[in-house]
């Protein structure tokens, strides 16, 4: 197994265990707020508790989404300063060596 093949697969297992982990704080958050709806009778709790799940899944999709989409906008601006960043050391530095080339000539040219 390639280690892109291993990235991908730990990526898969971090996405299932963050749904479970949100699939779990839903029902918690949906159990407590049936338990204070006492008048309920079990059938109206369980659709409750249902549509609450998936409310409760459905923002955390979203607020997943938002949250690679501005991670993937941070890295593409930070990549294309970083590249900026190298081209003008890269620049520097030949300008720098062309610099340290021109006076050894003149000191040579000099001394002779």
């Amino acid at each position: 197994m390639s280690s892109g093949d291993e990235r991908t697969l730990v990526q898969e297992i971090e996405g299932h265990l963050l749904l479970a982990a949100a699939r779990e704080e839903g029902r918690t958050a949906a159990a407590r707020a049936a338990a204070r709806l006492g008048w309920l009778t079990e059938t109206q709790r369980d659709d409750l508790e249902r549509q609450f799940e998936a409310e409760y899944l459905a923002l955390a999709r979203t607020s997943w989404r938002r949250t690679a989409e501005r991670a993937e906008e941070l890295r593409e601006g930070y990549e294309t300063r970083y590249r900026a960043l190298r081209q003008r050391l890269v620049a520097c530095f030949l300008l720098g060596c062309a610099a340290l080339a021109a006076t050894g000539l003149l000191v040579l040219s000099a001394s002779a």
